[in-house]
C-alpha cells in the first residue's frame, strides 16, 4: 500500500511533458492525496479498534488497486486524476495507521524500546521508496510510462493479497470498543504532552520528505533535461533510503541525547530545508542530492520518535484512533509544495524556504521545553 501511494510522486515530470499538465495541476494532484489520507487517518484507526486490523487491511489493499486503475486509465483527465490520487491516500491512511497497529500487535514484548514502531516505520519507508524508484526508472527506460509503473503496483498489491489470506488476527471483532469520536480523543493525563511534543513536530515529518522529493526536483529541472523522471525518483529513494537508516539508530540516539532525539529531527530538517533553499537559489544536481540526504534523515527520526510517543500515549483500546490522530499531523506537512507553488508568484521559492526553516525553528524552540517522555 506503501508503494502504491508514492510511485506517482516521480512521474509528476512525466505528466507535465506528456499530458500538458502545469505545475500548479501536478501539485494539486498532492493536495488531492493529502485530502484522501486526512479521513482515512481519522477513520480508519477507530473503526480497525472495533472491527480487527485485517479487515481494514484487505479494504486498504482494494482501494490502492482501483486508484491505480483510474491513473493508468485516465492519465488526460485532471479530474479522474485526483478521483485516483484520493483512493491512493485512502489506501495509504490505512496501510499507516491499521498497518501500524497490526505490527505493533503482532511484535513479541522484547523489552527493546520502540521495537514496533521501528518495524512498523521501516516497512513504510521501504514501500515509499522501492515504489518510486521502480516507478521511475519504468518511466524513463520502459515503452509505455504512464501504464507500466501501475501495473507494476498491480502485481504486487496481486502479491499481497494472497499473503494477506494466511496472515494473522491480532484483534477480533469487539463491539465494545468506544465511539468513533471517543477512540480519537488524547487521554486526558497525556495532553500536554501531545499539545506541546507532538502537534509542532508532526507535520515536518512528511513536510522534510515533501521538500525533498517534490519541490526540490523541480528547483533543478533545467540542469536534468531530459533525466527530470530518473532524477525525481533518485531523490525520492535517497530521502526514504537515508530515512530508513536513520529509524534505525533512534533508540541510541534517544540515550545520546537523554530523550530528545526529535529536536534532532528537526534540527536536520531545518539544515535540509535551507539547503533546498540554496538549490532553489543556485541549482545544483549534487547540492539537491545532498539536500534530500540531509531531509531524509530528518524524517527518519521524527518519524520514529513521534509514533514511540503515541504509542506510549495509547492503550489497546484506541490505538488505532491516536495513530491516525498523529499521522494525520504528520501527512498535513504533504501540502508544503502545493503552499510553495502557489506563493511563488510573489516570493521567489529559496525565500520561501527561508521562511519554512524559521517556522521549524519556532516549532522546535516549542517542543523542547517540555521535559520528553523516553522511548
Amino acid at each position: 500500500m506503501a508503494w502504491g501511494g508514492n510511485h506517482f510522486t516521480p512521474l509528476l515530470p512525466m505528466y507535465e511533458r506528456q499530458f500538458g499538465y502545469s505545475t500548479e495541476a501536478v501539485d494539486e494532484m498532492l493536495a488531492v492525496y493529502v485530502l484522501g489520507l486526512i479521513p482515512g487517518f481519522l477513520v480508519a484507526g477507530p473503526v480497525s479498534d472495533r472491527y480487527g486490523r485485517k479487515r481494514l487491511i484487505a479494504f486498504g489493499l482494494g482501494c490502492g488497486a482501483a486508484a491505480s486503475l483510474v491513473l493508468m486509465t485516465f492519465p488526460s483527465s485532471l479530474a479522474l486524476m485526483a478521483v485516483g490520487r484520493f483512493l491512493a491516500g485512502v489506501s495509504v491512511a490505512i496501510a499507516m495507521v491499521v498497518g501500524t497497529s497490526w505490527i505493533k500487535e503482532l511484535s513479541p514484548e522484547t523489552g527493546t524500546p520502540g521495537l514496533a514502531a521501528r518495524r512498523a516505520t521501516l516497512t513504510l519507508t521501504v514501500g515509499l521508496g522501492v515504489g518510486a524508484g521502480v516507478s521511475a526508472a519504468l518511466a524513463q527506460w520502459a515503452p509505455l510510462p504512464s501504464v507500466l509503473p501501475y501495473v507494476a503496483h498491480l502485481v504486487v498489491t496481486l502479491v499481497a493479497s494472497v499473503v494477506l489470506l494466511r496472515a494473522p488476527r491480532s484483534r477480533p471483532y469487539d463491539a465494545g470498543v468506544r465511539s468513533l469520536i471517543a477512540d480519537l480523543r488524547i487521554p486526558a493525563v497525556s495532553r500536554r504532552v501531545f499539545w506541546r511534543s507532538i502537534v509542532p513536530v508532526a507535520p515536518w515529518v512528511f513536510g522534510a520528505a515533501a521538500i525533498a522529493y517534490a519541490v526540490i526536483p523541480s528547483t533543478v529541472e533545467a540542469e536534468v533535461g531530459s533525466d527530470a523522471i530518473l532524477y525525481a525518483g533518485a531523490l525520492t529513494v535517497i530521502t526514504l533510503g537515508s530515512g530508513a537508516i536513520a529509524q534505525t539508530v533512534v533508540p541510541r540516539l534517544a540515550v545520546w541525547t537523554h530523550g530528545h532525539q526529535s529536536t534532532v529531527g528537526l534540527s536536520a530538517t531545518i539544515i535540509g530545508t535551507l539547503l533546498a533553499a540554496l538549490v532553489a537559489a543556485r541549482p545544483s544536481v549534487a547540492l539537491g542530492a545532498f539536500a534530500a540526504t540531509v531531509l531524509g534523515i530528518g524524517y527518519g527520526i521524527l518519524m520514529v520518535s513521534g509514533l514511540s510517543r503515541i504509542q506510549s500515549l495509547a492503550n489497546g483500546d484506541d490505538l488505532g484512533g491516536l495513530t491516525g490522530v498523529y499521522y494525520s499531523l504528520a501527512y498535513s506537512g504533504f501540502v508544503l509544495p502545493t503552499v510553495i507553488a502557489s506563493t511563488s508568484v510573489i516570493a521567489p521559492t529559496s525565500a520561501i524556504l527561508i521562511v519554512i526553516a524559521v517556522i521549524i525553528a519556532a516549532c522546535l524552540v516549542i517542543s523542547s521545553r517540555p521535559a520528553p517522555t523516553e522511548l
